[in-house]
């Protein structure tokens, strides 16, 4: 299998279940373009033209050729110089892996992660709160994740697989999509009625019933357990943590659970100030779902071989 057919098959897999739908994915994908045709001459070269046909600033080829024939891969959740070296290891022992392929972003991802944290708007939006508010709450976190990620080493992973000749691979947002669709649509169908039905539901699924028994499954974070959870809205997408003020905007508007990925103490102890339910599922449990689904769709599309390492765990659904 072809390392672009691969690189194409997440990205198609985060729009279709993008939980903005696919009108707002179009209209991100065209202001892209009008901002790349505004470019003077000396910018060109340092604009990420991968903008024009992906939306997702998380998710990108960070070595490796589109046209590379890749046999098998080694897919982490957060794949770091250990993890290289570990697939060159594999492959001395004629493990045939030829790409690094991580969840959490490396390279031009990691670098560009808040980019993807707008979409937090957008999603707010769907559950009553103003764009307007919304755009403004997220544009000051945003500036604030890219001045925190700025001066981190985002290449080193990166470095380590072109030296010993393995392609690399993020994908971020697509998985996050991917949970967040799924698990919205199975606790919509579950409807539990208290929040220890909701944790036992979320249980069921594979890959947090692995978690649970790892020591790391789902709870309760605010609320008790007999609490009913009112109108739950699943929080797992859109880079990383948003601003707690967005709890407020969201209980005013009528949200009564929110069950995420992970959850700050700060975001806790302003959640029980507003009376505002929080679940977490689980963040490895979760971001191995979210890979799962991605690999659903890479495996349906071409031959290669699948290996884990670095908290992940293979569950298939088709």
């Amino acid at each position: 299998m072809k390392l672009g057919d691969i690189y194409r098959t997440c990205i198609e897999t985060g729009i279709a279940a993008d939980p903005r739908g696919r009108a707002e994915v179009d209209r991100v994908l065209a202001a892209y373009r009008v901002d790349y045709d505004k470019l003077d001459a000396d910018d060109v070269e340092f604009y990420d033209a991968e903008k024009l046909t992906n939306p997702y600033s998380d998710t990108r080829i960070c070595v490796g050729s589109p046209d590379d024939e890749i046999r098998g891969l080694l897919v982490g959740i957060d794949m770091e110089v250990g993890e290289v070296l570990l697939a060159d290891r594999l492959r001395e022992k004629g493990v045939p892996i030829d790409l690094v392929f991580a969840h959490h972003p490396e390279g031009p991802g990691y670098a560009n992660l808040h980019e993807v944290m707008y979409m937090q708007a957008d999603l707010w939006a769907q559950q009553g709160v103003s764009i307007a508010a919304g755009d403004a709450l997220i544009a000051t976190r945003a500036e604030e994740i890219k001045r925190r990620v700025s001066p981190q080493n985002h290449y080193r992973a990166i470095d380590a697989a072109s030296l010993l000749g393995l392609a690399s691979l993020s994908c971020h947002t697509p998985a996050d999509n991917s949970v967040q669709t799924f698990i919205q649509s199975f606790i919509d169908e579950a409807a539990p009625v208290t929040l220890t039905e909701l944790v036992k539901a979320i249980r069921t699924i594979p890959e947090y019933a692995d978690g649970a028994r790892k020591g790391y499954g789902p709870s309760i974070v605010v609320g008790s357990g007999s609490a009913r959870p009112g109108r739950i809205v699943v929080d797992m997408t859109g880079g990383t943590e948003g601003p707690k003020e967005a709890l407020d905007r969201l209980s005013a508007a009528g949200v009564g659970t929110l069950v995420g990925m992970h959850y700050s103490e700060e975001h806790r102890k302003h959640a029980e100030d507003l009376k505002l339910n929080l679940v977490l599922a689980g963040h490895i449990s979760s971001d191995v779902l979210g890979m799962n689904l991605v690999l659903d769709r890479i495996e349906a599309a071409g031959d290669v071989e699948v290996h884990c390492a670095s908290g992940m765990v293979r569950f298939k659904r088709s």
